[in-house]
């Protein structure tokens, strides 16, 4: 059981309830997560203030000392950054309260608490949605008016374990063109979230069969979505360590694993060019886009093991190329039908960190060439090196004084 305290409780809080006005309230996210008892370790706590947001944001991070951001000066929003959370403040949108959740995207985030007195303000029946749990629009007007809305639904369902309720998702059907007028930055932070646990997947494949991806992929089959969690699992239980590496999340992005790397292998294009154009067009990351294209470019490779060993050099240059994404184009290729003997050897190879073919470590360096056999840098350096650890994985040389011999020995016949 979680026993840390509540958001709704003040003492959960970074700062003092002291310099809340008796009109704030709680409201959004986190009021809702803390109804349905979910703790979270980094704090996202929203306030709704009558008047003097941004000036109460302004003195709260003074006083603790605490980042402060001005997220929308037409709307007096601000955000104070602290250590183990943030705290947005916003001005209260219309006469009272209750207009101001009037305006908000489901009923389950529409309900406000005030931390003073403990009372909560749900006007729309949130918390009945809650305990049902169910996703309801407030109204389509409000949908429309940020289309970003249209696929956080999607998302939030995933994410809670809801379902959409029907009216609902058929309106966010017909208004489903409307989100290719949102930004790609802010579709692509609700995607990373589908795109990264088993969870995800049905809402992802409902998002696409609903038509709110059709402005941003070329889908094809979105059903073999499931077949990569499916294969992910497989792969999982025999290679534990395999399943950890597929949720990491990969360097140099935010928020994304390679098993989400191998969902888009198969929302995207099946040629790594014309997959890098749709992925740049998303604002995804130079890491990212690598990702995926590595994935297209390599699944052919360990596809055609099911039919012909891969020889001892092929993979050496494989593992080389393929890098970290090797779990994410083991998991297509198991999806694809590769059976998981046919890949068995290569994944034990990739997973044993002191493996020669897929894991190369150097008997010798560029530097110690160079001065051995009195040659200047070059290319040819570079192609040496790739000699001696061939040579190495064959069985031929083992030590620097070999490697040394080796390569002399190639130097002379060159």
């Amino acid at each position: 059981m979680d026993d840390r305290p509540s958001p709704l409780s003040p003492e959960s809080w970074p700062f003092s309830l002291e310099w809340l006005p008796q009109t704030a309230h709680m409201v959004g996210g986190a009021v809702r997560d803390a109804l349905l008892g979910r703790r979270a370790e980094y704090l996202d706590l929203d306030f709704v203030l009558p008047s003097d947001a941004i000036k109460t944001a302004r003195e709260i991070a003074t006083y603790y000392k605490a980042g402060f951001v001005v997220l929308d000066a037409d709307r007096n929003i601000a955000r104070v950054v602290f250590k183990q959370g943030t705290a947005d403040f916003a001005q209260q949108e219309g006469a009272s309260l209750e207009t101001d959740l009037n305006r908000r995207d489901f009923t389950v985030n529409a309900i406000a608490y005030n931390p003073h007195n403990g009372e909560l303000i749900d006007p729309l029946q949130g918390y009945t949605d809650l305990r049902a749990g169910v996703i309801r629009m407030v109204s389509p007007k409000n949908l429309q008016d940020d289309p970003l809305r249209l696929l956080r639904g999607y998302r939030q369902a995933a994410q809670l374990g809801f379902v959409i309720d029907a009216t609902t998702q058929a309106t966010i059907r017909q208004l489903s063109p409307l989100l290719g007028e949102v930004s790609a930055e802010r579709v692509l932070a609700e995607l990373r979230y589908l795109l990264r646990t088993p969870k995800g997947t049905p809402w992802l494949i409902a998002a696409c069969e609903d038509g709110l991806l059709s402005n941003w992929f070329n889908l094809g089959d979105v059903s073999k979505l499931v077949a990569v969690d499916s294969a992910a699992g497989l792969l999982g239980e025999s290679w534990p360590q395999l399943q950890v590496e597929l949720l990491r999340s990969l360097r140099d992005t935010i928020n994304t694993c390679l098993l989400g790397i191998a969902k888009l292998v198969i929302l995207l294009p099946p040629t790594p060019e014309e997959a890098q154009n749709q992925m740049s067009r998303l604002t995804y990351s130079n890491a990212e886009i690598r990702a995926v294209t590595n994935a297209i470019a390599y699944l052919p490779k360990l596809q055609a093991v099911a039919t012909s060993e891969m020889p001892l050099r092929e993979q050496y240059f494989f593992f080389q190329n393929v890098g970290a994404v090797f779990p994410a184009v083991a998991v297509l290729a198991v999806a694809s039908g590769t059976l998981v003997d046919a890949i068995a050897p290569l994944i034990n190879r990739y997973l044993d960190p002191e493996d020669l073919v897929a894991h190369p470590t150097h008997l010798v360096n560029g530097t110690d060439l160079i001065k051995a056999l009195n040659i200047p840098p070059s290319p040819q350096v570079g192609q040496l090196l790739t000699a001696i650890a061939l040579a190495r994985i064959e069985g031929k040389i083992s030590t620097a004084t070999e490697a040394l011999e080796f390569a002399a020995q190639l130097v002379e016949r060159q």
